[in-house]
């Protein structure tokens, strides 16, 4: 089944996510790496206090249930097994009203399952990607498509979407990339990155992007505008976030919580996916930026990426009571 007018084609990795809430444990940091630990005792039963399940999530999916729940008709592109935790996921993606056409099932392989340790608001995540077989379907042609994290295997993959995106020359791409598409750097990708219309990574990423320890964020931004994305944003967790469109450095910060976070999964496909949405829907680059802080903050009210994603109406009921120092500066 093929659908003919879609404003977004997300691709990327699906997962469950086994959330374990963790009792005891310590943050150590070290300042001359920029680093920070979380430490538990070894060879010992530890205490949790929770565990709660969460199907169909990933950066891909997160960013099409974040599109499907503002009003845009979006689409998933990515691998399931064919076990409990794929039909589910399944379920959760047809329950948020995502297009799952292009969802593909694999026999005998398993879906992918991570751990999520929780402490804090705070959360580390042990990942394992199955070993899948990708193979790109016949893709209808999109407004957008959002390209998000993969396994290590997918370089042909890759140049196999690059080659939809050259065939279909009228459709916008939005990059988020996961950790084997930055160690791919940009002369294996440099298909995708001149294609690119928005680029969003973290200030972490972005440096190991560039192999730098810069913190010179506007720095950052010009060196990968020079490989070709036409807009780079750059967040900094609650610090805010940036936009540079090649004339103009802009900051946005964060939407104020309402009320202590919970727990931050989500929180930078939440800001990335609902500022795509924004310039799906005709939205300004500027109006986008002050769109994507919303959904984050909400996100971290609950517990996963997909719970506290808002829809349009509600988004807009938090712009429209937004503090008066919620604006986009230029820098």
């Amino acid at each position: 089944m093929f659908h003919k007018s879609l404003d977004l084609i997300a691709i990327g990795d699906i997962a469950t996510d086994a959330f374990i809430r963790l009792k005891e444990a310590e943050v150590h940091c070290r300042i001359d790496h920029n680093t920070c630990e979380i430490c538990m005792p070894f060879a010992d039963k530890i205490p949790f206090e929770y565990a709660k399940i969460v199907k169909g999530v990933g950066n891909a999916a997160n960013a099409a249930v974040a599109s499907a729940r503002l009003g845009l008709r979006s689409a998933v592109v990515t691998n399931i097994g064919d076990d409990l935790n794929g039909h589910e996921s399944l379920n959760s993606l047809h329950h948020n009203k995502v297009i799952t056409s292009y969802v593909r099932k694999n026999e005998c392989k398993a879906t992918n399952y991570h751990y999520v340790l929780w402490y804090g608001a705070e959360r580390t995540i042990l990942v394992n990607h199955v070993d899948y077989e990708y193979k790109l379907p016949k893709l209808p042609e999109a407004r957008w498509v959002y390209l998000t994290s993969l396994a290590s295997n997918t370089f042909p993959y890759h140049m196999a979407v690059a080659d939809y995106l050259e065939a279909h020359p009228k459709i916008r791409l939005a990059f988020q990339p996961g950790t084997f598409q930055m160690k791919l750097g940009f002369d294996d990708l440099k298909r995708i990155y001149a294609r690119t219309d928005v680029f969003i990574v973290n200030v972490e990423e972005a440096q190991r992007i560039l192999n730098s320890t810069s913190h010179d964020v506007k720095a950052l931004m010009q060196k990968i505008h020079d490989k070709g994305p036409k807009l780079v944003l750059v967040t900094d967790g609650p610090k805010g976030a940036y936009m540079f469109d090649g004339d103009h450095h802009y900051f946005m910060p964060i939407y104020p919580d309402p009320k202590p976070p919970l727990e931050r999964t989500g929180c930078g496909d939440a800001f990335a996916s609902t500022f795509v949405a924004a310039l799906a829907m005709g939205k300004s680059p500027l109006e986008a930026l002050t769109w994507a802080p919303v959904n984050p903050m909400s996100v971290a009210q609950f517990v996963g990426a997909q719970e506290g994603l808002l829809s349009k109406e509600q988004l807009e009921w938090w712009l429209k009571h937004a503090p008066g120092d919620y604006r986009v500066k230029e820098i």
